[in-house]
Formats: structure tokens, sequence, C-alpha cells
């Protein structure tokens, strides 16, 4: 008797030590990853670089071209301007701020200028910003000197793709704070409102911010050490997808914590179950983010390709977080967790007989009609998503709020050629330069063309072009700003003309940059989705151990986010009234909506499968609905206000991105998940489980 008792004290402490030695790890853990998490910044790459097509004619260009130089320069236009004419004392100046530039650090080079506008309005400088710099603080100080005592009523501007870069870095700037800050209230707000307990709540929290110091430790060490890319965006969706997937995961684990609570006695036996029941719906739902998250390595975009493993490791996080942390952190805590509401052992599940008790009453009513009338009202939503305009839109859209850059360029379009300080970049064989220019002087839109001489400007009288391994460069100055749809029309033309005239020749420049970006994220959707889909079947079919539930499954959800496009560009069109989209916005949402979607179908079919073991489909398919419907339509509901704060980085990518996620997130969880779905399940009945044998077994 004394050694039973002895034994059964010794694996009651081995009980208690495992969750102490897990938080334990995981206390360690976080204070090594957390402080990296606040560096993230430090290795950000926000330049042009970061962005470019991988094997486009304009990256072939851009790298043609540090071959003629040894420093990269960005460009940043200076520009000085007043409309009642300009007077001696601001050339003057202009004179004077030129020679001081040349002397900035992070300037490089000559400093063109200053140029006047024909209509006397206006003189700009062109000032060679180190690309290997501080360009956004370069900026800083280039604006600081321009805007201080001006002559009589003139003002001063720094735009360029230097004055952009500066701008989005700024963008960005608030991302390790302001970000993290709205998504982690709005996470505990709901939360509060979901468990009513003021305990529970900080548990998930700190689970998701150890999930997110994880995430952001690899991703930071993976980035120091030049084996990733991260860029501003890629960090701000990493931020809000791990903090919205750990929670998800959590809620899970915590609702079936919540359940076995009433049916042990012992917490850890209801850990057990609830670990048990909850592992295999929270890792394959994992599994099949990161997949679809990984296909995104498929794009020839430097900024999607990089957004896949970025992302994929913020799920890792989450994973690890959910299945190790929070359980040990929950069993510590027991019935206290969910105090003051915690579960009686013996109680009965509120589940089954609250408002989604009632719901799936309804959904076994009359299936059939239901899954008919919310599957044509998504056809009907659906309709409109060819109308979303997402051929690409201007840098001037780039940004939801006035910033300097965009209003330097609307200023300098005015008075100078709008390719000014931004020209399409020609480089060819040197001894046909005469052959470029003449292509390119016959191109419509082209205002000026010259070669590069040896101090990187336009050659002047008695010099020769600038030569490196028989390549020379030519610089043709466009008539209409870099980034509009004239400027593009016209580099395709220009490159038709070039190439008819030295097909060896290539044409590159931040235009060309732009209409490649644009071609190949055409490319990345037509490639990247059937991929994804595929991907996510295969997931489905080993999880469900069926062939038609995943079909049916991934159907649903398809159909929810061409149902969200729709929606979104109804809203962007005609409401927001937006200039367009990236073409890479339906390409993410994509990605974001299917991949998440398919999560909320798997954490209700794995019950409705468990339940349909023992009481039949159409029976297992209401009870799955009944115990999940108020967790999956939290965890809706906090991944599509997690996805929401996006909204507060100013950038027009990051808001449709948020409104796509979110409000598609909450179409798949309040009308797919809860009604569509179920219903369609329950009017196929065991059929929807073929070929395995649960199909015959109802």
């Amino acid at each position: 008797m004394r050694s039973s008792r002895s034994n059964g004290r010794r694996a009651s402490g081995w009980r208690w030590a495992a969750p102490v030695l897990l938080v334990l790890v995981w206390l360690a853990v976080g204070g090594v990853t957390g402080p990296l998490a606040g560096k993230l910044s430090t290795v950000q790459t926000n330049d042009a670089a970061a962005f470019l097509p991988a094997s486009a004619e304009a990256t072939q260009v851009a790298r043609l071209q540090k071959q003629f130089t040894d420093q990269q320069t960005v460009p940043a236009v200076v520009l000085y301007a007043d409309r009642s004419g300009l007077d001696a004392a601001v050339t003057d100046r202009a004179r004077a701020d030129a020679k001081a530039f040349a002397d900035f650090d992070g300037v490089v080079g000559q400093v063109a200028g200053p140029i006047p506008s024909r209509d006397g309005q206006a003189v700009e400088l062109i000032v060679p910003v180190d690309a290997g710099s501080d360009v956004a603080g370069v900026v800083d100080r280039l604006r600081a000197r321009v805007s201080a005592g001006l002559p009589g009523g003139a003002r001063g501007y720094v735009t360029g793709p230097a004055g952009f870069t500066a701008d989005l870095s700024a963008a960005f700037a608030g991302i390790d704070g302001i970000l993290l800050l709205v998504a982690v209230l709005v996470v505990l707000v709901i939360l509060v409102l979901v468990y009513r307990s003021p305990v529970l709540p900080f548990a998930v929290l700190i689970s998701a911010l150890f999930a997110l110091a994880v995430a952001s430790g690899l991703v930071y060490l993976l980035a120091d050490h030049g084996v990733l890319t991260l860029n501003g965006q890629s960090q701000g969706i990493l931020f809000i997808l791990v903090v919205g997937a750990a929670t998800d995961y959590a809620l899970l684990l915590t609702s079936r914590y919540r359940e076995e609570l009433r049916e042990h006695e012992s917490r850890f036996a209801a850990m057990a179950v609830a670990w048990r029941q909850s592992m295999p719906p929270v890792l394959a739902s994992g599994l099949t983010v990161m997949a679809g998250l990984l296909c995104l390595l498929l794009s020839d975009l430097n900024s999607t390709s990089s957004l896949g493993p970025v992302g994929a490791l913020g799920i890792l996080g989450a994973l690890l977080s959910a299945l190790t942390f929070l359980p040990a952190v929950l069993v510590l805590l027991g019935r206290a967790a969910f105090w003051p509401r915690a579960p009686r052992f013996g109680s009965p599940h509120p589940e089954r007989s609250g408002i989604w008790g009632a719901v799936a009453r309804f959904v076994g009513r009359r299936p059939r009609a239901l899954w008919l009338g919310t599957g044509a009202a998504l056809v009907v939503l659906a309709a409109f998503a060819p109308t979303l305009q997402a051929g690409g839109t201007s840098q001037d859209s780039l940004f939801l709020n006035p910033v300097p850059s965009v209003t330097g360029q609307q200023v300098a379009a005015r008075h100078f050629p709008g390719g000014t300080g931004s020209p399409a970049v020609i480089i060819g064989p040197a001894d046909r330069v005469t052959a470029m220019v003449a292509a390119a002087e016959q191109v419509t839109g082209v205002s000026q063309v010259s070669p590069v001489g040896p101090q990187g400007g336009p050659v002047q009288p008695g010099q020769k072009p600038a030569t490196v391994g028989g390549l020379a460069q030519v610089q043709a100055t466009l008539t209409s700003p870099p980034d509009s749809e004239r400027a593009i029309e016209t580099v395709r033309s220009l490159r038709g003309a070039v190439h008819d005239a030295v097909p060896e020749a290539k044409v590159g420049g931040s235009t060309a940059t732009t209409l490649d970006t644009r071609s190949t994220a055409e490319r990345d959707r037509t490639l990247i989705i059937p991929i994804v889909l595929v991907v996510i079947f295969a997931l489905l079919t080993l999880l469900l151990r069926a062939l038609l539930a995943p079909l049916l499954l991934l159907a649903t959800v398809v159909l929810s986010f061409a149902a969200t496009l729709g929606v979104s560009a109804l809203i962007f069109n005609h409401l927001l009234g937006f200039a367009g989209a990236d073409p890479s916005v339906p390409l993410f949402g994509f990605v974001f909506l299917v991949a998440l979607g398919v999560d909320y179908n798997i954490f209700l079919m794995s019950r409705v499968r468990e339940e349909s073991a023992r009481h039949g489909t159409r029976e297992g398919v209401l009870r799955g609905l009944a115990v999940t419907g108020g967790v999956i339509t939290s965890a809706g509901v906090v991944l599509a206000a997690t996805f929401a704060a996006l909204s507060v980085i100013p950038l027009l990518f990051l808001a449709q991105i948020a409104f796509i996620v979110a409000f598609g997130v909450l179409l798949d969880t309040v009308v797919v998940r809860s009604l569509l779905v179920p219903a369609l399940v329950h009017d196929l009945g065991p059929r929807v489980w073929l070929p395995s044998r649960l199909a015959r077994e109802d």
C-alpha cells in the first residue's frame, strides 16, 4: 500500500513537472528571441531591388549597370518652384545647394543642375544617392536644407526614386510598435468578450507573443545571414499572421479543454484528451497554411517569394506555442483559467444547447434549400470579381496619406518632362550606340536621348560614351511621369524599337521595372493559384481520408474567395474610389483566404468526422457544428480583426489586403462554414466520405 501511494505521488509529481519545465523552456527561448524581434527593422530591405522580378529584362539591366560604377545610386530629384516665376536668387540658392549636397554623406558622383524649366517657374537638381547608404536619412537631410529659408515665394521639394524610398520607409517606421499594439489590443478585447474571463485572454495572448518572438527571431537570424529577404510589407503581414493564427489555434485548444473539464475531474486527464483531439486539426491547419505560403516561392517577384518562408516561419512559431506552451499553462491554471465561469465536473455542455445548437437544428431542417440559397448568393457576389481593377497603380496612388515625394512629383510634372530623374536605361553593344539612340528617338513619348558619359551623366561635347566589356549605356527621358500608364506604354514601344534595331540591347530603368513587375505578377497568379489548390487538396485528402469531402470543401472556399473579390471590387472601385490595385493583391488574397478558409473547414470537419464515427454523418455534422460553431466563429472574428489592423499602415496595398482577408474570413466563418458546408454535408449524408469506409457505415 505504501509503495502504491509512493508511486502515485511520484507520477503526480511528474505530471506537474512537465508543464512547469515547458513554461521555463519557453521563458528561456523568449528571452533569447524576444530582443531579436525588436531588431527586425534593421534587416529590412525596402529599396527597389527588394521588389524586382528576379529574371526580367529590367533586372538584367540593373545587374549590367553595376559594371559601369562601383556604387549603385538612387536619384533624388530636388525641385525649386514658384508659379509667379523664379528670380536669380532662387537659382543662386539651387547652385549653392548643389555644391553643398555633393559633400553630404551618402551622396556620390556628380550633382546635375541646376536645370531650368522652359516656363521659367522651376529649377531642379538630380542628386545621386548611394543605394547602399541610409537613403531615407540622406533624403531627410536634403529636405531639411531645401525647405530652409528659400527666397520669395519659392517652395522646395525632394522627390524621385530616393524620395519615394524615404517615404516608403517612413510608412513602415511604426510597424514594430503601432501595428503590434493595435493587433494585440483588438485580440484582447475580443477574447474578453468571448470568454468573459480576466485570466484566459492573457494566457492566450502571452502564447501568441511567444509565438511571435520565436518566429521573428528565426526570421531575423535568416535575414541577417542573407538566407531570406525581409521587407516592410512582409514584416507587417508576419506580425498579423502570427498573432491571428496563434490565437485561432489557442481558441480551438481552450474550447476543447473546457469541454473535457466537464467530462473529467482531473485537469491532466482533461488536457490529455483535449490535446489529443485538437492536435490533428491544429497541425493539419498549420501545415496547410505553411504549404500554401511556401508555394509563393515559385513567384519570380522577390517581394512575393520572400513572403513565403517568412509567413511559414510565423505559422511554425504559432504551432509550437499553441501545442506546447499553452497546454502547459492551461494545465497549471486548471479550472481557474476560466474564472469566474469555470466549468464544473459533470455539468452540462452549454455549447450543445445555446445559439449554435439552434443553428445546427436550423441547418438540419432544410439543408438543401439552405446550401442552394447561400451558394446562389455567393455566385451573385462572385460575378463582380472580374471588375476588380488589379492591373497596377502609380506611385502617386501607393500612399493613402499625402507624402512629400508625391507632392513633389506632381509639381515637377507641371514644369519638366515627367521622366526627368528616372530615365529609361538602354544597355547594348558599344559599337551600336548610334543605332540605339536613333531607335529611341523615333519613339513617341521620349523627350530626350543621350549616351551616358564617364561621369554617369549625358555625354558632354567632345566626350565619348563610357564603355565596359564592350557595352555602353543610353538614357532616354520620358515625357510622362515614370510610373504612369503612358510611361509604361512608352517603354513597351521603346523596347520594341530598340530590339528591332539592336537585338542584343536591353531596356531597363524604373518604368521598365514597373512594367516587368506587373507582367510577372500576372504570370505568378496563373502559375501559383492552381498549385496551391492541388497542395491543399492533397492535405485535406490525407486528413479526412476521403476524396469527395476535400473537393467540396475546396470548392466552397474558392467560391467564398471569388465572392470576396466581387465585394472588394465594388468597395474599392465605387465606394472608396481607389485608383486600382497591385497585380499581386488577388494572389496574396487567394493564398491567405484559401489557406485560412480551409483552416476553419478543417476545424469543423475533423470534429464532424469524429462525431460521425459515433452517431452517423447527418447527426455528426449537426453535433460538430453545435460544439465548434462558437469557437470557430470567434477564431474568425479574431483573425479578421488582426488583419484589419494592417490598415494602420497608410499604404494602398496593405489596406486592400487587410479588407480582402478580413471580409473574406468573416464571410467564410459566418456563411460558408456555418451554413453552406454543414447543409451540403447533411444533404449528401455518408456519401461525403467517399471512398472511405465511413461512407458505408452510416
